[in-house]
C-alpha cells in the first residue's frame, strides 16, 4: 500500500536529477490519494485550500486535547475515565 501512495506522489528516484532526491510530481498535492467516497472535496482550488486549512487546524486542535488528558494523567496519576465516574 505505501509503495503505490509512492508512486502517487514522487516522480520516480532513476528519472530524478541526482540533486533533487525525493522530487514531487507536479499534478501532485500532498496528502491527495484521490480518495472521496462521498464527493466533499471542493471542485475550486481556493475552496479546497479552505477545507485543507480547516481540517490541519481541528487536527492540530485534536492533538493539544490528547496532550491535555495526558498532562492530567501526570498530574494526579488518574486516567481520563476515572475523572468521570470518581465523585468531587
Amino acid at each position: 500500500y505505501e509503495a503505490s501512495r509512492a508512486e502517487a506522489g514522487w516522480v520516480d528516484p532513476a528519472d530524478c536529477p541526482v540533486d533533487q532526491a525525493g522530487l514531487l510530481r507536479d499534478d501532485y498535492s500532498p496528502g491527495d490519494l484521490k480518495f472521496d467516497p462521498f464527493g466533499l472535496m471542493p471542485d475550486d482550488p481556493e475552496e479546497f485550500d479552505i477545507m485543507q486549512t480547516k481540517e490541519l487546524q481541528n487536527g492540530r486542535l485534536a492533538m493539544l486535547a490528547a496532550a491535555g488528558f495526558l498532562a492530567q494523567e501526570a498530574v494526579d496519576g488518574k486516567g481520563i475515565i476515572e475523572h468521570f465516574s470518581a465523585s468531587a
